[in-house]
């Protein structure tokens, strides 16, 4: 048997590995010239570094469960705090889930809302969520549009870079729409000796992805090919053939790990329900800008110097960054390896923001410096600057994308020896497009 997998992203590397190990040959291809996706290794004034992704969910196994296959040694964030860049000053961030507040006195303290707001916030109006709706529109009936604002709009940017007033609650945050039916709106405090909620890669996420392909490329009947974009599939009595730029390619089963655009391209004649659902996903596009600081520079230490392991921006702030990760304070081996410079990054790029981003690069990182000068007083030159686009690189869960996902899974699931993975589907984060692929692998061999 030979299985094709379209995509080299972790969902795709995790379905190829996965059929590997029952004995089947397995083709990868991958249309760029690496293999990863939204994983990948940059290089800033010499030192490697994560341009995508930086780090995945700790507490759920899959992730972990892959770096620890793979003899990767896992990482976790210092303790370094995250602030909220709001009302002209970096504010601590409060305990929320998802932006929802769950201790209102911090809230208070940290001067994140207007008086009106924060006496808004106070008066909770409960109401269950039944069905589905946005988190923006749950999360204000209860706290008011202030905390979606200004906490919300922050915390979803970073996860989707969409808007919380079209992200589904069911689908992004199903343990908030419980939350919000109950009269205490309330979680209990992690413990002192709780596992992190985060975890890395010792040296870079992107070394996730490396090894994975490293180890498949290792097993027999296996070929992982990159630069070999697919430009049609289609049925035949005994499977699929798969057409490349290099040829042909025969397949007794297909895996389609591609975001949702190319994927229901692919699936126009052989499942066109699902083709039809998977145009209907949008995409957010986004620029990450990394930067090397000399630290031992003026006014480089005193500026960055303030506890905080970044910063999330409200859109309503009109700034041109939507966030931004001191590496350098929530990373000990980025700090490590890149002795004597500070490195962090911006971020920049929310849905429907895709015209801000149509600029050279060089005006994303005079962006980037504008708002880092206003938000720290870091006024340094950098040492070095790096660009890293992920053009719709960012899938939308919107209202009722639960039940779009179950109506392309039914019409993939007619058509035998089909199956899909990837982050348009179950969820964004590492872990889930493991997941994923793991389902997609495991609806084969049945």
């Amino acid at each position: 048997m030979r299985v094709v997998v379209v995509g080299g992203g972790v969902s795709g590397l995790t379905a190829a590995r996965d059929l590997a190990e029952t004995g089947v040959d397995v083709l990868v291809l991958e249309a760029t010239g690496e293999v990863g996706g939204k994983l990948r290794r940059g290089e800033v004034s010499g030192t490697a570094v994560d341009v995508g992704a930086e780090a995945m969910i700790n507490r759920r196994p899959e992730g972990v469960a892959l770096a620890t296959e793979l003899a990767l040694p896992l990482t976790h964030p210092t303790p370094a705090s995250s602030r909220i860049w709001t009302r002209d000053a970096l504010r601590p961030l409060p305990r929320t889930l998802m932006g929802a507040p769950l201790d209102l006195d911090q809230l208070e303290r940290a001067g994140i809302l207007s008086p009106d707001g924060m006496a808004r916030a106070r008066r909770q109006l409960v109401q269950q969520v039944t069905g589905d709706e946005s988190v923006g529109e749950a999360v204000a009936q209860r706290f008011g549009p202030e905390v979606v604002d200004r906490l919300v709009e922050p915390l979803l940017g970073g996860v989707y870079a969409g808007q919380a007033r079209q992200i589904s609650i069911r689908s992004a945050v199903p343990q908030l729409a419980d939350l919000l039916g109950r009269t205490e709106f309330t979680l209990p405090v992690p413990p002192p000796d709780a596992p992190p909620v985060f975890a890395a890669v010792d040296g870079g996420m992107w070394r996730l992805v490396a090894a994975a392909a490293d180890d498949l490329r290792a097993q027999p009947g296996v070929e992982v090919r990159v630069g070999s974009p697919v430009t049609a599939v289609r049925r035949t009595g005994y499977g699929f053939v798969v057409a490349t730029a290099g040829g042909d390619e025969a397949a007794d089963a297909l895996v389609l790990a591609t975001p949702a655009a190319p994927t229901a391209r692919l699936l126009g004649d052989l499942a066109p329900t699902a083709a039809a659902e998977l145009e209907r996903i949008g995409y957010a596009s986004v620029a990450v800008v990394t930067f090397a600081f000399d630290a031992s520079a003026p006014g480089v230490a005193e500026a960055l110097d303030v506890g905080a392991s970044g910063f999330l921006v409200p859109p309503v702030d009109g700034r041109a960054v939507k966030a931004s990760t001191f590496s350098f304070a929530k990373w000990d081996w980025v700090r490590e390896a890149a002795d004597g410079l500070l490195v962090l990054r911006t971020s920049l790029g929310r849905f429907g923001e895709e015209a801000t981003l149509q600029v050279p690069d060089d005006e994303l990182v005079r962006a980037s410096l504008t708002d880092l000068a206003a938000a720290t007083g870091l006024t340094a030159a950098p040492v070095d600057a790096v660009v890293q686009r992920w053009g719709a690189g960012l899938p939308q869960y919107w209202v009722g994308h639960s039940e779009r996902i179950a109506r392309i899974r039914a019409a993939v699931a007619a058509v035998p020896g089909l199956a899909v993975c990837g982050a348009a589907y179950d969820g964004v984060g590492i872990p889930a497009c493991i997941a994923s692929g793991h389902a997609a692998a495991a609806a084969l061999s049945r």
